[in-house]
């Protein structure tokens, strides 16, 4: 017996409006979507899937959007020329969204109780005290522990991972035949990414949903979807079950997105780029266990160029107007050694205390107690010049590029304003050509020198982020969730290129991540930290193969591994 559809997207086609000007995103698009299925859509940004799927919702931009070919059918009946007024009747009841961000999705001037009984209110006939009963319950059903205390809280005094399933309990409240979760799973760690998506499998089976789950990591569709949609350049390019994409995958640049991703297997050199697969590029070259530890061999015989004793923060927060401070360790006893060519990973959950260490190390956030040696010299409590001089040596690459980037400054300024601030060179036509230099030593043209940030896209802001750190010529690096905003592919170029930055010009790396995967291709190295203090140290690889504490298992197996 053939399977019945929910949705059906036939020849769909949506541009975009600029200057009187129409520009097409999604390009002839058809797919179906079965009842009680999991699809999942994948690809990078600007792919077309997230614009797809508000137009699911009836939420495309009216003023600025337009569907000029194609149909949508939901359940039977067209929904693609729906007025707002009759989409408000379906959206919320029949199909429900979860955003990538619940932070800016979730009202922070309400208790997150009360968003989710708002709903129940607009589309239900239940009574109040049934309502709050309802709330409760689903609470219960995403498995929030203690419902009743998150009820009365906002959304700012709970975890990521809470906020998100605060936005699945809202979501799923009317219990709609058709959910959309749009990249829900990007900003969590390992181990909360890994029970959001049991929770909607499980929650799938209970009320026999259909799911459209969007991400941009084939890895994590793999966990949970029965056929998966691969698009690229607002088209459909591969689509197909999930075990057949994995195992025997068409087109070029699915093969680039399984592969683009670091393996837990083996070491490769370089990781592939969707430019490797297209030009035939790619190198298989594996770095041996040999070859590791002769590498490793000549950074340990140095001297360490950080020491970190007995690292302790502490936080004071006062309860009340007359309450006595209250002390929270962030960071509590650590230490370890920073060799000259080395880069040692930092992982662990949100809240494990890892930023708060590297901000320590940077001097931006000053340890409570403990020494900081750095070339044999203690920083710990340095201030004024010797603070200032620090700053030339040890520099940061941030998450988010674009906001660490002033939007009003050319990047090529940006790049030149640290050359300026530490009076590196003697003019100011010598810092524009070693800006000009460094631009193109992160794989971006002369002429993007006078452009501003919202003209890149989030990979090329990256490497401007780090022609930035760099412009300094630093000894050390601290790369904070550097990578964790970006694309599969965008990634591994960004991976890439701070590998051989490290090679040319022997910089010193202390990578922070969730990213399992990719701690384990960075580091030389690696700490696994909970609760503010080292839960496990010592050579990454062998960490991986055979983690010591059940923590750092449970870390490893909650990474996605494909199939």
């Amino acid at each position: 017996m053939p399977k019945k559809s929910i949705l059906q997207v036939k020849n769909l086609s949506i541009s975009f409006i600029s200057n009187k000007k129409e520009q097409e995103v999604i390009k002839s698009i058809s797919y179906q979507l079965f009842k009680n299925e999991i699809l999942g859509i994948v690809g990078e940004s600007g792919s077309g899937k997230s614009v797809s799927s508000l137009a699911i919702m009836g939420l495309l931009p009216k003023a600025i959007s337009k569907i000029t070919n194609g149909e949508i059918i939901f359940d039977g009946k067209p929904i693609h020329n729906l007025s707002n007024k009759k989409f408000q009747n379906i959206r919320g009841k029949d199909i429900a969204m979860i955003f990538q961000e619940p932070m800016s999705s979730l009202n922070p001037s309400m208790t997150c109780g009360n968003q989710v009984l708002e709903i129940l209110i607009e589309h239900t006939n239940l009574a109040k005290k049934k309502v709050k009963e309802e709330v409760i319950s689903l609470f219960e059903q995403v498995k929030l522990a203690d419902p009743k205390t998150v009820f009365k809280k906002y959304p700012h005094e709970i975890s990521g991972g809470q906020k998100q399933r605060v936005m699945i309990a809202m979501a799923i409240a009317c219990k709609p035949k058709l959910l959309i979760a749009d990249e829900p799973t990007t900003a969590l760690d390992v181990t909360v990414q890994k029970e959001i998506i049991l929770l909607l499998k499980d929650l799938q089976q209970q009320f026999n949903m259909s799911i459209i789950f969007i991400t941009h990591d084939l890895s994590l569709i793999s966990e949970i979807s029965d056929r998966v949609l691969v698009m690229y350049n607002g088209e459909i390019v591969e689509q197909g079950l999930t075990e057949d994409i994995f195992k025997w995958p068409k087109h070029i640049y699915t093969k680039a997105l399984i592969n683009s991703r670091p393996t837990l297997d083996y070491r490769v050199e370089k990781l592939p780029t969707i430019s490797d697969y297209i030009n035939k590029t790619v190198s298989n070259n594996i770095i041996t266990a040999s070859e590791r530890a002769s590498i490793q061999e000549k950074i340990y015989s140095k001297k360490p160029l950080l020491e970190i004793m007995n690292i302790e923060k502490t936080y004071f927060s006062k309860v009340g107007l007359f309450g006595k401070p209250k002390g929270f360790k962030a960071v509590n006893n650590i230490s370890f050694k920073l060799y000259e060519g080395e880069t040692l990973g930092l992982v662990g959950e949100s809240g494990c205390g890892k930023s708060t260490l590297g901000n320590a190390i940077l001097q931006l956030d000053k340890a409570t107690s403990g020494t900081i040696l750095y070339k044999g010299k203690d920083i710990t409590h340095v201030s004024g010049k010797t603070l200032r001089n620090l700053r030339k040596d040890i520099q940061i690459i941030f998450q988010d590029p674009y906001s660490s980037l002033n939007p009003r400054i050319p990047v090529g300024k940006a790049i030149m304003e640290p050359m300026e601030v530490h009076e590196l060179y003697n003019s100011k036509a010598v810092r524009i050509e070693k800006a000009l230099e460094i631009l193109n030593r992160v794989g971006l043209a002369s002429e993007y020198f006078n452009r501003f940030p919202h003209e890149f896209s989030g990979g090329q802001r990256q490497r401007i982020g780090i022609a930035r750190t760099i412009a300094l010529n630093p000894k050390l690096i601290v790369c904070d969730e550097s990578v964790s905003a970006l694309d599969i592919s965008v990634q591994a170029q960004v991976l890439n290129l701070l590998n051989e930055l490290k090679e040319n010009f022997g910089f010193t790396y202390i990578f922070i991540s969730h990213d399992l995967a990719v701690v384990k291709y960075m580091a030389d190295q690696l700490i696994v930290m909970n609760k503010g203090e080292i839960e496990e140290i010592g050579d990454a690889d062998k960490i991986y193969s055979n983690p010591k504490k059940d923590y750092t298992k449970k870390l490893i197996d909650a990474i996605p591994k494909g199939l």
